[in-house]
């Protein structure tokens, strides 16, 4: 049976004993009922994976002592998606989960022009993101971004392959004819209503290749997905 797993944002130490915080203590000795000499797992989310032993179960302060060594998990391409916010925060919600599971590296908030929503709550959306990488057995949190203007965005000094997917009638090829195997690419993903045809523009003139993911119109939380989904399976 797979131990209990949680995650600390202190950087994992193989010597010294740890205190949780009091959200993941509760979890630990009120929610499981853990007892003090039981295992557990933890990630600092940055690819490193211990197993711990509990030693004081306090429901605020559980503490734990490290038991054996830490595994340096390999750390996955490099694959991002900047993505208009959505007028219904639970649509990018569950962007955001679906996308840590499928094991996209970092996710870019953007605000552009057709954008409706413009209310981010940072802590809430992090919350998300750390669920999402415990329930999927992962090591590697992925960076989450506060909100930025789209055409701010797009001036940035970006090593990865870059991709703009829009539905306009111009010349674009599909996304996967593009990817390069073991190579981290980035995709932006418009708002309801697309981008507009000056942020298409304005994008590939500093490189963004135009692309499309499929023949049908996808909402924007669902071309998120379609995008990751290419990304991860090149």
């Amino acid at each position: 049976m797979a131990l209990p797993f949680f995650y600390t944002e202190e950087a994992l130490l193989s010597t010294g004993n740890m205190v949780l915080n009091e959200e993941t203590s509760k979890h630990v000795a009120q929610v499981l009922r853990m007892q003090i000499g039981a295992s557990l797992q933890l990630t600092d989310g940055k690819g490193r994976l211990m197993t711990a032993t509990i030693i004081d179960n306090n429901k605020k302060k559980c503490l734990v002592q490290p038991a054996g060594e830490i595994i340096e998990t390999k750390q996955p391409v490099q694959n991002t998606i900047a993505i208009s916010l959505v007028k219904n925060a639970h649509r990018f919600e569950w962007f955001l989960e679906k996308a840590t599971e499928i094991g996209i590296a970092k996710i870019i908030p953007l605000l552009c022009t057709r954008t409706e929503k413009q209310h981010f709550r940072f802590d809430r959306m992090q919350g998300i993101l750390v669920s999402a990488m415990l329930q999927s057995q992962q090591c590697w949190l992925p960076a989450l971004e506060e909100p930025l203007r789209f055409n701010e965005f797009i001036k940035r000094d970006i090593k990865e392959q870059k991709f703009i997917a829009h539905c306009e009638e111009d010349e674009r090829n599909p996304l996967r004819f593009h990817l390069k195997k073991d190579t981290g690419s980035l995709v932006c993903i418009g708002p309801e209503g697309d981008f507009t045809v000056d942020e298409i523009y304005n994008a590939t003139r500093t490189g963004f290749l135009p692309v499309s993911l499929g023949d049908t119109r996808l909402r924007t939380e669902t071309a998120g997905i379609v995008a990751a989904t290419l990304l991860m399976i090149q």
